[in-house]
């Protein structure tokens, strides 16, 4: 349903996520063939890398990405990441930083590299 890039809509971002919520209160996770492996997270993070693209297609003047620092030591996790807070930063960093010229929009990155959103 988000790998239509050119029919992703607010609306059907929303759909997916209460139809994830519904199945996931009425344990049908697994029988709805949603992830089950960290499903809120994985679901919660497909729907936030459409949404990305979402408004970069909407505000094509702002450079709109998604950027994933790697598994960081943060409080979030006891400090278990195997990224350091500095490392982490670098992706936002060198995108908030780049010449608008330069920046990409509707783009995923880990750390300091374009990647898919997949």
């Amino acid at each position: 349903m988000l790998g239509d890039v050119d029919g992703l809509t607010e609306e059907k971002v929303e759909e997916l996520v209460e139809e994830f919520l519904e199945d996931f209160k009425n344990d049908l996770v697994e029988t709805k063939r949603w992830p089950t492996l960290f499903s809120a997270y994985t679901v919660s993070k497909a729907a936030q890398n459409a949404y990305t693209r979402i408004l970069a297609k909407k505000y094509p003047k702002i450079a709109i990405n998604a950027v994933c620092p790697g598994f960081t030591c943060s409080d979030f996790n006891c400090n278990t990441g195997s990224v350091t807070t500095e490392e982490g930063a670098r992706g936002p960093v060198m995108l908030a930083l780049m010449p608008d010229h330069q920046r990409p929009s509707g783009c995923f990155f880990f750390q300091t590299e374009m990647s898919t959103f997949e």
